[in-house]
């Protein structure tokens, strides 16, 4: 298949890269021409993101090895499985998605992270970290399973690396020594020093057919002397162990390469193609620098990890102040003034100290920060043997990544009824990030557990309150807030504030039709009370449930509905249910939340519309039931 690369597109700002539509068309170009398509390649990210708003820093750093896996392997015949996937805008582009980049994130458009029903390129659906060698390994079984010589490559960043996950996998990896490269690509500068000429010089004659052959027929012949085949294993680790810190992966069962400049294309593609002919688990140790060729994004590589729209020529506008504070924000100052008064007070997070406002306490409370880096299990059980010692634990973390600490949190925690606090970010539907990222389940997952106290503000003040009252029970409790602004009320600070364990509150007295809502769903609720002169009533607490007020509205209203930002599956609306029916009690009961499938992306607002979670689709909804209120005058 031929094509004229020489050719330019007349008035085009990236003449070579709009001639890529496929991976196809990449391996057609002269190896002398990639580093001229990555600077296009860059450029374009560059634009488009300042456009779409998304995942920055890392994506810039991908950018010539996404070229060279692209170039060197005979994709998707060759299995690409990426980590988390918030560095795949480059693979995205040279897989025929790069007319469709203006969607990216938004409803209807292409995916933030690798989607299997978006590409055949994407080979495994990703969002959350460390899933890449576990899956990889398996499509490396099933291709040997089928006599196939079609290669699989993982790639995996140094900070998916510290989940006990990815080690797991490499443990099987390197029992099992099936055909498997896997790609370290490490953005943290403490290694950069070891790249250069020496060590890149080192990793490719490491990685060339010469000196595997000489290795693998020394190992032969020396097998029959069992003591010098131990020397001359000894002694090749120690040469490797001058130049690169692969002692570790060799250990597991791996060939271990690197580290190479992950920004030099030539080294790139040779020692990719050397590696590509090689068999068995190979680890080939890339550097790159998040933010590459943006000197904004490379200053601050994670005030850029994930950006909004903005003008690539100014760079991110600071963050004005004032305005309505974000849940994230009230968490973050309510946990260094809980601090403060006291001194048993532990902060965790998993690898999100900046998305779970964690900042300022790291900063002003060091030695009672801890960041487990992205090991959920870990975080949980930590805060257990923390409260087993009589501290106070609290675990900020998102809705959807505690999910992957759900053994932890009733084995560990909740079993032995150890006073731990979840604060849980990004609850409900999250927006732009997707299915992967939106906390649709905590309250149904939440509220089975024995001995945890669950609960969801309405309003910012209100969930200062909620970690008040968590913090001061002797047993598990979680606060569940959305991703976002609050509503805008008045925060009091300065004063601890409790609240009545699982009593809930009534906003508005109305007729016929009461709405329990649930968190998030309370301002909902009230705008379609005033159109349907309805009852409100913020639940506040998921568990215990207020059971008292449950009875009470059933006996005064015709209808109840329950209002909830969770799936309806084994919901609040659910826990609701179970009170009545236990009491053997009869009145219809309407339960609203979120559908029996996994929500797409796009603006939060948008996705609590097509759910039908916003005001109207409330009310049509209850007219669908056939509940008709009357409509209160105007006044």
């Amino acid at each position: 298949m031929g094509m004229d690369f020489v050719t330019m597109t007349a008035g085009s700002a990236f003449p070579l890269l709009e001639q890529i539509d496929t991976p196809l068309d990449l391996r057609q170009l002269p190896e002398a021409r990639l580093p001229e398509l990555a600077r296009e390649l860059r450029e374009f990210l560059i634009q488009t993101v300042a456009r779409t708003g998304g995942h920055f820093a890392a994506n810039l750093g991908t950018v010539e090895l996404t070229i060279a896996l692209h170039y060197v392997f005979d994709t998707p015949e060759d299995r690409l499985v990426w980590d988390v996937g918030h560095q795949t805008y480059p693979h995205k582009i040279l897989t025929g998605r790069r007319t469709r980049m203006e969607t990216l994130r938004r409803k209807g458009g292409i995916a933030g992270f690798p989607k299997r029903d978006e590409s055949p390129y994407d080979t495994f659906g990703v969002g959350h970290s460390s899933t890449s060698l576990s899956a990889a390994l398996g499509m490396a079984i099933a291709a040997e399973q089928a006599s196939s010589d079609r290669k699989v490559v993982a790639v995996i960043g140094d900070g998916a690396m510290t989940a006990g996950m990815a080690f797991e996998a490499l443990n099987h990896i390197g029992h099992l020594k099936p055909d498997l490269l896997v790609v370290l690509n490490d953005n943290e500068m403490s290694i950069s020093p070891n790249v250069g000429a020496l060590s890149a010089h080192l990793t490719k004659l490491l990685s060339g057919r010469f000196f595997s052959s000489v290795r693998e027929g020394g190992k032969r012949m020396l097998s029959r002397v069992p003591p010098m085949l131990e020397v001359a294993r000894r002694a090749e680790e120690h040469v490797k162990g001058m130049f690169a810190p692969g002692t570790l992966f060799e250990e597991l069962g791996f060939n271990y390469f690197g580290p190479v400049d992950g920004h030099d294309l030539p080294t790139l593609v040779q020692t990719l193609h050397n590696l590509r002919a090689l068999k068995g688990p190979r680890l080939l140790h890339v550097v790159t620098r998040k933010g590459k060729g943006y000197p904004p994004a490379e200053d601050e590589p994670v005030g850029y990890h994930g950006v909004g729209v903005f003008d690539p020529a100014r760079g991110l506008k600071p963050a004005r102040p004032g305005g309505r504070p974000s849940y994230t924000q009230v968490f973050g100052e309510w946990l260094c003034d809980m601090a403060e008064r006291d001194g048993r007070l532990i902060g965790i997070t998993p690898a999100m100290r900046e998305g779970s406002g964690l900042v300022e306490f790291a900063e002003r409370f060091p030695d009672r920060y801890f960041d487990v880096a992205i090991a959920e299990q870990h975080a949980v059980t930590l805060a257990a043997g923390l409260a087993c010692e009589g501290l106070k634990p609290v675990v900020a973390i998102y809705s959807t990544f505690l999910q992957r600490a759900y053994d932890q949190l009733i084995h560990d925690v909740a079993l032995q009824n150890l006073p731990v606090l979840f604060a849980i970010d990004r609850a409900g539907l999250v927006g732009p990030d997707g299915p992967t990222h939106a906390g649709s389940f905590d309250y149904s997952y939440l509220r089975c557990i024995p001995n945890l106290v669950v609960m969801a503000p309405a309003d910012e003040d209100e969930c200062r309150r909620m970690l008040d009252t968590g913090f001061q029970l002797s047993q598990p409790a979680a606060v569940r807030y959305p991703r976002g602004k609050g509503t805008g009320v008045d925060v009091r600070r300065g004063e601890m504030r409790t609240l009545p364990l699982g009593e809930a509150v009534v906003r508005r007295r109305g007729r016929d039709l009461a709405l329990l809502a649930f968190g998030s769903m309370v301002e909902v609720a009230e705008v379609v009370a005033r159109r349907l002169d309805a009852t409100v009533v913020n639940m506040r607490f998921i568990k215990p449930l207020d059971e008292a007020v449950v009875v009470r509205l059933a006996a005064e209203h015709r209808w109840l509905v329950t209002l909830e930002e969770n799936v309806v599956s084994g919901g609040a609306g659910s826990a609701v249910n179970e009170c009545l029916a236990a009491r053997s009690i009869q009145v219809p009961v309407y339960n609203i939340g979120l559908p029996d499938r996994f929500v797409g992306q796009g603006e939060r607002d948008e996705l609590l519309a097509e759910c039908g979670l916003d005001a109207e689709g409330v009310l049509r909804q209850l007219t669908d039931w056939g509940i008709k209120c009357p409509v209160p005058p105007l006044v």
